[in-house]
């Protein structure tokens, strides 16, 4: 069968920088979807996306799909007959539908029965009939939040569409879609070249493009980009200041990416850098350029979207676009400065942080409170942690935050440190919401992590204490993110915090604010769960995460400590024997009508493998508590793992459920105290194989 490459393209007005990438992957995976439903033999699918346009190209598509045999099944043939063997109405209807007389069917003969058969040869469709149904369907599920309509037009899309070109090879495909019938013309660069241009064939469409200044593949665009800006940076002997996030929404406003490099008055480096680069990179789009010790410098890169004859002009006219911007960050900054943090702290009261929960000053008073006991209870300055506390939310109420939500935090610092406050003070407000996604730093200082776990167990023991549970993907509050930091701080710090004892503390401080009773256990539950997930991320295996799971420890560097010397224990060559007999001694003890005694009676210890099990035990029963109170669990596990051969020989000669009730007692308080022994670290039966 012929196959032709395919290109479909979208000539758009411009489309939201934010969302163009996930338009262009959409476009292709559901195009490819709808391929594969249709049946239509491809090759593969890729896209295009820019600013004035989307596009699919299908290399090796077939003409059309192959003839099939489809196998209609009809009525049991115990229905299809009546007794004199005549066809029943069932029989008739079903064979009119499939346009044959009932003496034409098949049988299908199974060991259930016999059914009336009709094999139908359905030959295939063109691609050409087919195209309309399945381009119109891949643009039904584009993720568009918010479709508009435009002209005359009753179709909707995330933009004005102008322009539909669809070739199979070198043929245009007749088709409609979103109003518009199918051809070859393409829209050029909206000020380069022609308006438009008629495209000769579907595999031209990037080249062609390209000589009418459009990069079509979004990636090829985005890489020019970052190679260009990075090697005007390198000429200028500076770093460009750009995450994957910016890269993709400048290539998403340019067509033909041209970087620039212009600058502003030095004067306004006086103003934090932190405030300087937010409206740089958020508002403006503009690359930041800092110097090898990460200082701002008053030269900046931007990505043009033409090729000026006259750069100076486009130059001009960007670094006029930026100083009253950074005018207004220079004037915010210098008016505020004018305040202390400590004033500002009743007008606090006029910002609702919840309604049940009260205002910012309400939480800024119990996260001072919170973080002054968690100081303490981690040998930190828990005067200068509730002093950080109670000013972490301050900055909110300065001009230069309230312009640039971004900086809050930051700001704190820094008009912290203009205030004359304790340096670690300062530095707790910009830390205080570390971490804030997954891979951030954490706060350096135990004061800064003081507030941080504050502030998070505030809001989390909040929202959970008047029953607003987070609920499928809906966190309103971040709380999944709360917990993940609270975690974060602890293991990775090492701190020597209970969950337990963090949550009681902070439901106390609420007072009767909280109406959910169960919020206490819920909260340890919720952080716990977590744990699970962000160890699965580390790739730490499920079944170690049960068998510390099951044992529900609630310091969370002491979990982390199980878990490293269960996953250590696991590879032990005795880790799979020991399991096993563990699960063993669980389902015997299971089975007990009542808590079986850890008390042995030596005298009643009558077999050889039994008397060596009990003086195994109690020869590493002293080190086993030492180990365990000191955290080191893998020296617990190390030395239990050197009972293996007392404990199969046990199993393999001694019968636990002797006939004598003081013997099976003593046996079975023998096998608990083993099984005791292990739940020090973790239920090591959940490593046995099911």
């Amino acid at each position: 069968m012929r196959t032709e490459n395919l290109l479909i393209e979208l000539g758009t007005e411009e489309l939201p920088p934010k969302a163009l990438k996930n338009l262009g992957e959409s476009f292709a995976s559901q195009f490819q979807a709808a391929l594969e439903q249709a049946e239509l033999p491809f090759s593969s699918v890729s896209w295009f996306a820019a600013p004035r346009r989307l596009a699919v190209y299908v290399t090796e598509l077939a003409e059309g799909q192959q003839d099939k045999v489809v196998e209609k099944r009809g009525p049991a043939v115990s229905a299809a007959f009546d007794a004199e063997g005549n066809p029943t109405k069932a029989a008739l209807g079903w064979a009119r539908g499939n346009g044959i007389d009932v003496a034409d069917a098949e049988r299908l003969v199974t060991d259930k029965g016999e059914w009336l058969l009709h094999k139908a040869n359905v030959p295939g469709q063109p691609v050409s009939a087919l195209l309309e149904s399945l381009l119109n369907q891949a643009i039904g599920k584009l993720p568009i939040p918010k479709p508009m309509r435009w002209g005359n037009y009753n179709t909707q899309f995330i933009r004005p569409v102008h322009t539909l070109a669809v070739l199979y090879g070198s043929e245009v495909v007749n088709l409609t879609a979103l109003g518009l019938a199918s051809g070859r013309v393409i829209q050029g660069h909206r000020f380069h070249g022609e308006p438009t241009f008629e495209l000769d064939h579907a595999d031209n469409y990037a080249t062609k493009l390209e000589a009418h200044y459009v990069i079509a593949d979004f990636q090829a665009r985005s890489d020019k980009v970052r190679e260009s800006l990075e090697a005007n940076a390198k000429s200028l002997g500076l770093n460009a200041d750009f995450n994957d996030e910016l890269l993709e929404e400048i290539a998403s406003l340019v067509e033909w990416p041209v970087v620039l490099t212009a600058s502003f008055d030095k004067a306004f480096l006086d103003v934090p850098k932190e405030a300087l680069i937010y409206t740089m990179k958020d508002d403006q789009k503009y690359v930041p350029l800092l110097d090898d010790n990460g200082e701002l410098s008053n030269t900046f890169l931007f990505v043009s979207n033409i090729e000026s004859e006259d750069p100076s002009q486009v130059i001009s006219g960007n670094e006029k676009v930026i100083r009253p911007r950074l005018a207004d960050a220079e004037f915010f900054f210098n008016s505020d400065k004018k305040s202390s943090l400590e004033s500002r702290l009743e007008s606090l009261s006029s910002v609702l942080f919840q309604k049940q929960l009260g205002t910012l000053k309400d939480k800024s008073d119990r996260i001072a409170t919170l973080a002054g006991f968690i100081a303490g209870k981690i040998g930190a300055n828990d005067a200068l942690a509730h002093r950080a506390g109670l000013l972490s939310k301050t900055d909110l109420m300065t001009n230069m935050v309230m312009e640039f939500p971004d900086v809050q935090g930051v700001m704190g610092m820094y008009y912290a440190e203009h205030d004359g406050e304790e340096p670690q003070v300062a530095r707790a407000l910009y830390e205080q919401y570390m971490p804030r996604f997954a891979g951030d730093d954490l706060p350096t200082s135990d004061i800064a992590a003081s507030v941080s776990l504050a502030d998070k167990l505030d809001t989390l023991v909040g929202i959970f204490g008047i029953g607003q549970l987070p609920k499928g993907d809906k966190d309103p509050f971040a709380l999944r993110r709360a917990a993940i930091g609270v975690l974060r701080i602890i293991v990775e710090k090492n701190l020597k915090l209970d969950l337990e004892d963090l949550v009681a503390k902070a439901a106390e401080v609420y007072g009767d604010k909280l109406t959910n009773d169960a919020c206490q256990s819920q909260v340890v539950d919720f952080v716990l769960g977590r744990f699970v997930a962000l160890l699965q991320d580390q790739g730490i295996s499920m079944d170690v995460i049960l068998s510390v799971s099951a044992r529900r420890p609630t310091k969370p560097s002491d979990y982390a400590a199980r878990i490293a010397a269960v996953s250590a224990f696991r590879d032990l060559e005795q880790a799979e024997a020991l399991a096993a007999a563990n699960k063993r001694v669980a389902n015997i003890l299971a089975k007990q009508d009542s808590p079986v005694s850890t008390d042995i009676s030596p005298s009643l210890l009558q077999e050889a493998p039994e008397k060596a099990l009990y003086d195994a035990l109690k020869a590493v029963e002293g080190d086993i508590a030492q180990s365990a109170s000191q955290g080191n669990y893998q020296a617990v596990l190390t030395a239990l793992a050197t009972l293996r051969e007392e404990i199969d020989a046990f199993f393999d000669n001694v019968m636990v459920m002797a006939d004598d009730i003081e013997i099976r007692q003593n046996r079975l308080a023998l096998l608990a105290l083993l099984r005791q022994l292990f739940l020090t670290t973790a239920d090591i039966s959940q490593l046995a194989k099911a």
